[in-house]
């Protein structure tokens, strides 16, 4: 399993056994496969600016770790924030508005503005998705950065620096992984059966209600990671099948990126009622929370999420776009 820091827990005996990431092992020698992708990609440039300002902001943000840091909590609802996430932030910000002038930037870390709503293609940056694991030193955390354009994830690129795995995608030019001994092409499980599927999960938040979605699906195995874009990953290297949160605390700059990424792994990410994101709304939090699988079971993850948010007495606030 990839990630020195995953916690994976076990229900019952037995579960799946997860497969290797990409095509296996052998698979990590297609950096050629991965440039030609690259440079037939209608966002090549964007692409090779983003990996670039990706492995530099996660850089940067290794001069902070396992040093002491300010931490402050942004919104007073357990929502830390450190040097270094201003710090990566600063490299990507400036930079993205140097190359791409005409488009609009939403970070986490800069004050948001009305002049995005005005653009077709908008850059979605979160400068360290992960900060309470950057914090506490486990290497759950990573550098997102994502383009959409009109309103749809066109590009993603995602970078664990402790790690050095990087996961990349673009529309229509497929997702990979790049770790110092190779690149590897990306591609879901077709994984139906829920007792089989492996759960991604998060360290952070977890609570009964989610212990009752894990009950009522009978899933017997789950790994726990902190991060969206991380657990995003562990589903494209198919050591998960799926990731499931109650939590209407994410907002578009944790989703665009790993989108992207899991969309062109042949995945698919919507909401719990299975309505598609809209990216750029005025409003970017995602309130209805996330069901993010390898497509081959998400209807019946929609389904079977039903009438538990019947149960739970959650009502859907809308923001999304059913997808066609």
């Amino acid at each position: 399993m990839s990630g020195e820091h995953a916690e994976l827990i076990r229900h019952d005996a037995g579960g799946a056994e997860g497969e290797p990431a990409g095509d296996g092992a052998s698979a990590l020698d297609q950096a050629g496969e991965s440039a030609a992708s690259l440079a037939s990609s209608g966002y090549e440039r964007e692409l090779r600016v983003a990996l670039r300002l990706a492995r530099a902001a996660g850089a940067e943000a290794l001069k902070f770790y396992g040093g002491v840091l300010e931490i402050r909590d942004k919104t007073g609802n357990d929502d830390p924030v450190t040097q270094a996430d201003y710090a990566a932030n600063r490299v990507i910000m400036p930079a993205l508005e140097r190359e791409f002038p005409s488009d609009g930037l939403l970070s986490e870390e800069t004050t948001d503005t009305a002049r995005r709503l005005e653009k077709n293609r908008v850059w979605m940056i979160d400068p360290i998705d992960g900060t309470k694991g950057f914090i506490e030193g486990n290497g759950d955390f990573a550098v997102q950065i994502g383009l959409a354009v009109g309103g749809e994830p066109a590009l993603g690129v995602v970078y664990q620096p402790v790690a050095d795995v990087l996961h990349w995608a673009s529309r229509g030019a497929g997702a990979w992984v790049v770790r110092p001994e190779g690149t590897a092409r990306l591609r879901v499980s077709h994984e139906t059966e829920p007792p089989r599927m492996r759960l991604a999960a998060s360290r952070m938040h977890r609570g009964p209600r989610m212990d009752r979605v894990v009950e009522a699906f009978g899933f017997t195995e789950e790994v726990r990671r902190g991060g969206v874009g991380i657990k995003i990953g562990l589903i494209v290297e198919r050591q998960c099948d799926l990731y499931i949160t109650l939590s209407s605390r994410t907002h578009q700059w944790d989703t665009c990126a790993p989108e992207a990424i899991l969309n062109e792994a042949g995945g698919r990410m919507t909401d719990l009622w299975g309505n598609a994101i809209d990216y750029n709304s005025r409003d970017v939090r995602n309130h209805d929370g996330l069901a993010c699988t390898n497509g081959a079971c998400h209807a019946l993850v929609v389904r079977t999420v039903a009438p538990l948010l019947k149960e739970f007495g959650r009502v859907r606030k809308g923001g999304g776009r059913r997808r066609s």
